[in-house]
């Protein structure tokens, strides 16, 4: 197990030449945002477009000749896969991935570019990390573990290094847990370095693995649940990264699904920066308050960038709504010629922009001689929001806002 920062800064000089050093990035805007001074460390400009071909590659780079000529194997939903697939490409190792049968387009065209040999199997991680377990016993394959591996965490580790090196005098680091490799080796390597410095983790509230580990005294499998911060969606904690988290991490939190939509889009419109949603789960945190960093010097983890544009697409849509920039209200008005264009114009006068229309007369419990509209309506955010609710309630209409 990854005991000292030796471990780290070891693996640091191993893959130094061939991962390239992010920017640790201060955000102004989030900074006022959030009330601390906030550090974007950009992991989604890797060449993978996540943090974990650090990983990938340590572990890579510590295979015998007779490993690397009988090939690897791993499990991945997606940024794993990438990291294995591109580093053994490199290297002349021959890579095979397995991932689950719903895996991003993007994630798992990217891994097959890169040189691996991928499979589809099964519903979800849990799944695809059983068939690999099968074809590397069958076939003499050496396995890439995700995350529960020495090599492994301890490449995930150096970015804690690399974060103090940018900038020491970070008073906290905020990273999202999966299987809890990157936070493992990231807070070993921190507090080993200068325990002053407070380690947080976070984890979507829909697949808490490492909270129940911690809290049942093991790794406990949960149910399967669907998330849109997929590279995090682990249903088990590690055996090898729970002790270590454990040890050096001061606090784990939770972030929902609108959070994380929410972060995503700030990331875009206010860094131009794209994050999947496992990259802007610790921005979630830090925005919606889940630990106490007023006034810190807080580095926040950027992890990955690869995310389908289709779900780019939805998540967007969710953080308008979240923000309280796209409104849907549910109106009640008189089924005859101008009812409608008199609403319209209230809602003119307030200035918002409707962007999808409703009507029915048959459901809602609506009157004979009536009718109800849907109106889906972008907005300046929440208080614009409130003001439109206020008018159309001077004006006398009955509605109601559609969550």
């Amino acid at each position: 197990m990854v005991t000292a920062v030796l471990d780290v800064e070891q693996a640091l000089r191993r893959i130094r030449d061939s991962v390239c050093v992010t920017p640790l990035a201060f955000s102004r805007a989030l900074s006022d945002q959030t009330g601390s001074q906030v550090f974007l460390k950009l992991e989604n400009l890797q060449m993978t477009g996540s943090f974990k071909e650090r990983g990938a590659l340590n572990r890579l780079l510590t295979l015998s000749p007779e490993e690397r000529d009988r090939g690897v194997i791993a499990a991945s939903a997606g940024n794993h896969a990438q990291g294995v697939a591109y580093h053994a490409s490199r290297l002349g190792i021959r890579s095979e991935i397995v991932m689950p049968l719903h895996t991003p387009l993007l994630k798992v065209t990217s891994t097959t570019r890169y040189g691996a040999e991928v499979v589809l199997h099964g519903l979800n991680y849990d799944e695809a990390f059983e068939e690999a377990e099968r074809r590397r016993a069958q076939r003499g394959l050496t396995f890439v573990h995700a995350f529960d591996d020495e090599d492994v965490i301890a490449g995930q580790g150096t970015l804690g290094l690399e974060i103090l090196q940018q900038n020491p005098m970070v008073d906290a680091i905020v990273a999202p847990i999966g299987g809890g490799g990157l936070l493992g080796g990231l807070a070993c390597a921190v507090k080993e370095t200068n325990p002053r410095i407070r380690v947080v983790g976070v984890q979507t509230a829909r697949l808490p693995s490492m909270i129940e580990a911690l809290g049942q005294g093991g790794p406990v499998t949960l149910p399967w649940a669907t998330t849109i911060a997929d590279g995090i969606a682990v249903r088990r904690a590690g055996r090898l990264t729970m002790p270590l988290i454990r040890k050096y991490a001061d606090e784990i939190v939770t972030v929902e699904e609108e959070e994380i939509a929410r972060a995503i889009l700030l990331l875009l419109e206010q860094e131009k920066t794209l994050a999947e949603g496992a990259g802007a789960a610790a921005l979630a945190a830090v925005l919606h308050g889940k630990t106490n960093l007023a006034g810190k010097r807080v580095a926040v983890l950027v992890c990955g960038g690869n995310i389908d544009v289709t779900l780019l697409a939805r998540i967007i849509e969710r953080g308008l709504v979240k923000d309280g920039r796209m409104v849907r209200l549910r109106i009640h008005l008189p089924d005859h010629p101008g009812a409608l264009m008199k609403l319209c114009g209230v809602i003119a006068e307030h200035r918002a922009n409707i962007v999808e229309t409703n009507h029915d007369r048959a459901y809602y419990g609506v009157n004979l001689g009536d009718t109800v509209i849907d109106i889906t309506m972008e907005t300046r955010g929440a208080d614009h929001v409130e003001e439109l609710k206020a008018a159309m309630a001077r004006a006398g209409y009955s509605y109601e806002q559609v969550r």
